[in-house]
C-alpha cells in the first residue's frame, strides 16, 4: 500500500471473527436493506495566464465533461457495479457546468464473489442514471478567478446503492476517467438488514480503508490521508497526486510562454491552491 497518514477515531478495525462473518453469505430474512453510499470530489487544477486562456480552459472542460459524455462515464458506473439504468436525466448549464443523474435497479442474480471483496474494481476502456431504491449522480463546477490566474474544475459524483451491489469497485474507473489531481472520498454504510435468526446486521461486506479499493498504481500515484469510524462505519479519504509537471498544470502555451521567475511564481501558486483544497484550509502567504 502506498505511503498514507492514518487516524482512527472513537473506534477500531472489525475483529477477524466479525471480518471472517461478513465475508461468508449471510442469510438474509427478506430483502437487504443496507444502503451503501460513496460521495467524492475530484479536482483539476490548472494556471491560465491571460482571460483568453481562461475562457478557453473553460470551454475545454464544458466540452470534455459534458452532459453526454457524463452520461457515458456514469453509464459505465452501473456496469461495473452490476446494475442496470432505469432512467436518465441530464443538463447542460449556462454558462458553465453539467449535471446527470441515473436511477438505478440491481439485476436480479447475486453479484460475483470478486463484487464485494475488499479488491480493486476494474478499468474500463471506454450521469445522473437512476436506480431502483439507488442512483448515480454527477455534478460539475468549472471556475476560475481574475486575480491569480488560478483554475479549477471540480466534480461532485454520488453512487448510493440498496442490496447486494457497492459502490466501490467503480472508483478505480471514476478516478482515471477524470483524471483527477485531488480526490476526497467519504463511503458510509447505512442502516440495517435482518438475517433468517432476526439478527440485525449493520455491514455485510469488509472493509478497512477506501485505499484497499484502489489499484496500486492508483495507490503509488497519490498522497493519502484516511480517517475512518469504524464503529459508524464510515470511511474517508483524501488523495492528492504526486507527480508535479508544471507543463501539465498550464493552459495555452506551456512552460515556454513563462520566464524562469514566472515559472516559479506560478508553481508556487499551483502547490498553494492544491495544499489548500487537500487539507480544506486557507493557507496565509505563499506556499
Amino acid at each position: 500500500m502506498a505511503p498514507f497518514f492514518y487516524v482512527g477515531l472513537a473506534g477500531f478495525p472489525p475483529t477477524k471473527e466479525r471480518l471472517a462473518e461478513l465475508a461468508s453469505t449471510i442469510k438474509l430474512h427478506g430483502f437487504n436493506n443496507l444502503t451503501k453510499s460513496l460521495s467524492f470530489n475530484i479536482y483539476d487544477i490548472c494556471y491560465t495566464k491571460t482571460e483568453k486562456e481562461r475562457k478557453e480552459y473553460i470551454a475545454y472542460i464544458d466540452e470534455m465533461y459534458s452532459a453526454d459524455r457524463l452520461t457515458e462515464i456514469l453509464s459505465d458506473v452501473v456496469n461495473i457495479i452490476g446494475a442496470h439504468v432505469l432512467n436518465v436525466a441530464r443538463q447542460d448549464y449556462d454558462p458553465h457546468g453539467a449535471s446527470v443523474t441515473i436511477l438505478i435497479a440491481e439485476h436480479e442474480v447475486p453479484p460475483q464473489d470478486d463484487q464485494s471483496r475488499e479488491s480493486p474494481g476494474p478499468l474500463k476502456d471506454s450521469i445522473v442514471a437512476h436506480l431502483d431504491k439507488s442512483h448515480v449522480t454527477v455534478h460539475t463546477y468549472p471556475e476560475s478567478h481574475p486575480d491569480n490566474g488560478i483554475s479549477t474544475f471540480r466534480a461532485d459524483i454520488d453512487v448510493s446503492t440498496c442490496g447486494l451491489i457497492s459502490p466501490l469497485k467503480a472508483l478505480n474507473y471514476l478516478i482515471h476517467a477524470f483524471d483527477s489531481d485531488i480526490v476526497i472520498m467519504d463511503y458510509r454504510v447505512r442502516g440495517f438488514t435482518r438475517d433468517v435468526d432476526g439478527k440485525k446486521h449493520y455491514i455485510d461486506h469488509e472493509i478497512n480503508s477506501i485505499q484497499n479499493f484502489l489499484s496500486r498504481d492508483t495507490r503509488e500515484a497519490y498522497q493519502m490521508i484516511d480517517v475512518n469510524v469504524f464503529q459508524e462505519n464510515t470511511f474517508h479519504t483524501k488523495m492528492l497526486l504526486k507527480d508535479f509537471d508544471l507543463d501539465n498544470y498550464l493552459f495555452g502555451e506551456g512552460v515556454k510562454g513563462l520566464t524562469d521567475e514566472e515559472r516559479d511564481d506560478v508553481e508556487k501558486r499551483l502547490r498553494k491552491e492544491m495544499m489548500e483544497i487537500f487539507y480544506s484550509r486557507n493557507m496565509s502567504g505563499k506556499f
